[in-house]
């Protein structure tokens, strides 16, 4: 006897990659997922306050912070009720922005690559979703007007690293002086300590400090930060690549700094030993060059082999023969310059991730204008802002490093 069987009765649960969209489980897992990926990078995020995005709210987000109340020294009256007080609200409005991005993914990719590549994707998208927000973040920290410099130092300019006895590399002293300038702000702390967010560079300085404490040897390993390496007068140290560099980008393509060919004299062109292409020359217009600690800008460039190239100065100048010209914009002679963040409570305000702050987005092939079936999609957005609310209660601690070759960040 032969059966007849109806195989589409078994077909009405089946998922396949044709399904108009993903299943709000899946959704969810892969929006978790992704999440979950980009938090790491959020290093600078971690000490702010969180604020929800607003919905429905417009662009606009408040972060509020509360001046202290006066000392009472007013003794009280028998029997009299005094006035009381009110708390002193201060508001500051930022305004978020929306940023994003994603993968496009072909139906033959899905067909025949080995690897799950949403997954792969979701995990790039992730990373790079961090990674961008943090330096959101980290920008807006950065621009802060509370400002010191390592060993003794005046300006960013005049940061130098000479040798491991004679540069401008963040020490002990430095960092004293930094708890101390909280302090005397009454910065209220983070658990009972201050934070300091710092590149790998700055950290291998300050741990070989021998009153260093490393965190493995915390007597009580809870509650350690995203990333926290250590401690040392008070202030535990969070590590990331992604700290603030002040890098100066190289004078040409084929070199970081150019040479002065022949001694000028009080003129406003100077000859060069080095070759400068035509985009060299476009790219070298309205940037400056120091010389001894000077600053010179350069109006514009003319390209040419090596020894026949000039640059034209805003303003005469004399150099002599075979002076070098480093790129301004960091330390002393081109030098990288590391911006070490140490912090206390309320110092400033983010919007937060979760709750429709980082979204994943999954498009199925065949979404949009698809008529084969031939694309799909994974990406992010975001709505982000991050605002400075209180300047004394953060410090940017500037310095050199013993290492000077950290990729732009």
């Amino acid at each position: 006897m032969i059966w007849k069987l109806n195989l589409h009765l078994f077909a009405a649960n089946t998922n396949v990659t044709t399904d108009a969209g993903l299943s709000d489980e899946m959704k969810t897992f892969y929006s978790d997922y992704l999440i979950d990926l980009a938090e790491p990078y959020l290093v600078h995020d971690q000490f702010g306050q969180k604020h929800p995005i607003p919905k429905n709210g417009g662009k606009s987000i408040e972060f509020r912070k509360y001046s202290p109340l006066a000392k009472a020294l007013t003794p009280l009256t028998e029997g009299v009720t005094p006035d009381g007080n009110k708390l002193n609200m201060g508001v500051i409005t930022a305004t978020v922005a929306q940023y994003g991005d994603y993968i496009v993914l072909s139906d033959v990719l899905l067909l025949t690559a080995i690897d799950n590549n949403l997954v792969q994707a979701t995990e790039l998208l992730a990373s790079q979703a961090g990674r961008t927000l943090d330096t959101i973040t980290r920008e807006v920290l950065q621009g802060g007007t509370n400002v010191m410099y390592a060993q003794g130092g005046v300006s960013r300019a005049a940061l130098a690293y000479t040798n491991a006895t004679t540069n401008n590399n963040v020490t002990f002293d430095d960092i004293r002086k930094c708890v101390r300038a909280l302090k005397v702000q009454n910065t209220p702390k983070i658990k009972g300590s201050y934070v300091a967010i710092v590149h790998p560079d700055v950290a291998y300085d300050i741990m070989s400090d021998s009153r260093w404490v490393n965190v493995k040897t915390y007597s009580d390993p809870e509650g350690i930060y995203e990333g926290e390496i250590g401690k040392i007068e008070g202030v535990r140290f969070v590590e990331t690549t992604e700290a603030k560099i002040f890098h100066a980008a190289d004078l040409t393509a084929d070199s970081r700094t150019l040479s002065v060919k022949t001694t000028s004299s009080s003129s406003t062109t100077l000859a060069v030993k080095e070759k400068i292409t035509a985009a060299d020359a476009t790219a070298l217009a309205g940037r400056q060059f120091t010389v001894d600690g000077v600053a010179y800008t350069i109006a514009s460039a003319t390209a040419g082999a090596a020894g026949s190239a000039s640059l034209t100065l805003s303003a005469s100048a004399s150099l002599t023969q075979n002076k070098v010209l480093y790129p301004a914009g960091a330390g002393a002679n081109g030098r990288d310059v590391y911006g070490t963040l140490i912090l206390g409570e309320n110092a400033y305000g983010v919007t937060e991730v979760s709750g429709g702050g980082l979204q994943h987005i999954v498009k199925q092939l065949g979404y949009g204008d698809d008529p084969l079936n031939q694309r799909a999609s994974c990406g992010w957005k975001a709505i982000k802002v991050a605002e400075r609310l209180v300047e004394e209660y953060m410090i940017r601690l500037e310095s050199t490093s013993s290492f000077d070759d950290a990729p732009e960040n």
